[in-house]
């Protein structure tokens, strides 16, 4: 601080307030030096108020140096203020003295005298910027006095700003927050306060700089995830009878995630033919949050369109994959959040092979003839011709045949199989023998005799068999009326009658005789009668040949146990003749 005049042009200065004596003549040169030492600049590690301590230090010092008997006495109004920045302040110096004396106020600001009197002087101070200490002097009776005061000056912060968040933050890990305050004083009075949306995380007080940096530590939550944090700046003095004076920062968004340690699942086949599609999918559990988490699927330096669905703290992507290109290729899932991302892969072999080739010579044949069977595939695969398999086992296997016509329309079957990649791929194709045949018109196919009540519905099947397909024409003896193939609702007796049924085709012809029955009335009577004739004369032959077998095996019976009886006899009569 330095002193640049008074009201009083050549008034010296004075001692501390309470401290007097006679002027002496080494005051001039002790006044020069304080002068000095208040002009200087502060110690570059002095805090500030630390120069106007030691300068008040000082002026005592000298107090004590420069005694005197007392008399006069100098004060200062007030002893101490606090303004705003740029405020105006007016000080009252006053002096004791019996007598005129000279007095004034030593300062660098801007000043101008508003008030005065015999013994006291109000200067009004304008445009203070900082803190400084005010010193008021006077010179009575030769004698010189001081007092001094302690100006303060206070302003709030000019900008307070948290410094940029990271894009991603892991949940449960360390993040250091700086807030920025640029100006704000007194600093002794400035703190910074770490919001959490409104919720107060921590408080620190203000250090030196400009701007002054303030670290708090936090370890972010799931639940912190998109939540504003900021810093606010306050200056208390309520203490000094002003109010709390705050500044809050522009709020920054804080991003918080969970990306698990496992890998990625993937599901993929591990052979895929050239040509096919097939689904890939990639899962993984655990994330927070899933919905910005993005999943790529990549086979070999392609990216597979896919779709990925969420689910909790699930992700789950679709593709599907086509590829042309044989050979085996990688195939990679990346699950990426936040900063990070976890992957996994495999490897997937596109490959060719064709069904196999499967010929009949001829392909249609004439019944009794010889047809070859052939299966034919790709080298290396093993094939098996109605799940017979080659001997030696190989690419190739045949039979012969002699067909008939119960051999049309077989299917004969050639199953190829294949080694990829350590799975085992099957390929199969299947051929029809045509075999040409005459009509045939049998029991299975035409029925000989059909015997229906007269209004019953019946089905009336009959068709022939042959390849070509043989034309069937049934035609009634007699009138040449048609056999009613197909549905008869009601049964009714006029299509009672004698059929003969022609099968014909290019290859030949076969003809069958068929009767159809109606029962009805008379006719049931016609019919019933003789079959229970038949039914008596039959059961009374029956009794006949029982009662004829029963007498026969009696007079067996009799005949056997006779010749037993005669035997014994002999042999008594036999063992009496002999002599002892």
């Amino acid at each position: 601080m330095r002193f640049r005049g008074s009201t009083a042009p050549s008034a010296p200065l004075g001692l501390p307030m309470g401290i007097k004596g006679p002027a002496k003549p080494w005051a001039p040169v002790l006044a020069a030096r304080l002068r000095r030492s208040l002009s200087a600049p502060p110690l570059p590690a002095m805090a500030p108020g630390a120069a106007p301590a030691a300068q008040l230090a000082f002026l005592a010092v000298l107090g004590t140096l420069l005694p005197g008997p007392g008399g006069a006495r100098t004060s200062i109004h007030p002893s101490k203020a606090i303004i705003p920045r740029g405020g105006s302040l007016k000080v009252n110096c006053s002096i004791s003295c019996d007598q005129k004396a000279t007095f004034g106020l030593e300062t660098e600001l801007t000043k101008k005298v508003v008030g005065h009197g015999n013994n006291w002087k109000v200067f009004e101070l304008s445009d203070v910027q900082e803190d400084i200490n005010l010193l008021c002097y006077s010179n009575c009776h030769n004698e010189q006095t001081i007092a001094t005061m302690n100006l303060t000056v206070y302003w709030i912060s000019e900008r307070v700003e948290l410094a940029p968040l990271p894009l991603w933050q892991p949940v449960g890990e360390e993040l250091n927050l700086s807030c920025l305050v640029s100006g704000g004083a007194p600093r002794d009075h400035l703190s910074v306060v770490l919001l959490r949306g409104e919720e107060e995380l921590g408080r620190q007080p203000v250090g030196k700089g400009e701007p002054a940096e303030v670290m708090f530590t936090v370890q972010p939550r799931r639940e912190d995830h998109g939540t504003n944090f900021s810093c606010r700046s306050e200056l208390d003095l309520r203490s000094q009878g002003l109010e709390l004076f705050q500044n809050t920062s522009a709020p920054r968004k804080l991003q918080t995630y969970v990306l698990p340690s496992t890998d990625p699942h993937l599901e993929a086949p591990r052979v895929v033919e050239v040509g096919s599609r097939r689904p890939v999918k990639c899962m993984l559990d655990g994330l927070f949050p899933a919905w910005d988490a993005e999943v790529y699927l990549v086979l070999g330096d392609q990216k597979l369109k896919s779709n990925t669905m969420y689910n909790g703290d699930s992700v789950l992507a679709e593709a599907w994959l086509e590829e042309n290109e044989e050979g085996t290729h990688s195939l990679k899932c990346s699950v990426n959040l936040g900063e990070k991302d976890r992957r996994t892969r495999s490897n997937v072999t596109i490959y060719s092979f064709p069904v196999p080739t499967l010929t009949l010579s001829p392909p249609e044949v004439s019944e009794w003839t010889t047809v070859t069977v052939e299966c034919v595939t790709r080298d290396g695969a093993v094939v098996t011709l109605n799940g017979v398999s080659a001997e030696p086992p190989g690419p190739r296997a045949q039979l012969k045949l002699n067909v008939s016509a119960d051999d049309h329309g077989s299917n004969f079957s050639c199953s190829a199989a294949l080694k990829i990649a350590g799975q085992v791929v099957h390929k199969n194709q299947t051929r029809e023998l045509h075999v040409l045949y005459g009509p045939r018109l049998d029991q299975r196919d035409c029925l000989g005799n059909w015997t229906w009540q007269e209004g019953s519905e019946q089905t009336l099947k009959c068709e022939a068999r042959g390849n070509p397909i043989p034309k069937l024409n049934c035609s009634r003896k007699g009138d040449g009326a048609s056999l009613p193939i197909g549905d008869l609702r009601p049964v009714k007796r006029e299509v009672a009658g004698t059929y003969l049924c022609r099968a014909t085709s290019t290859r030949g012809g076969v003809t069958r005789e068929v009767v159809l029955n109606v029962l009805h009335g008379q006719n049931i009577l016609d019919i019933v009668i003789p079959v229970v004739a038949v039914v008596l004369i039959l059961g009374a032959l029956g009794t006949a040949g029982y009662i004829y077998n029963y007498q026969r095996k009696i007079q067996i019976y009799e005949l056997q146990k006779a010749r037993k009886a005669q035997e014994e006899a002999a042999l008594k009569l036999h063992a009496q003749s002999t002599p002892p």
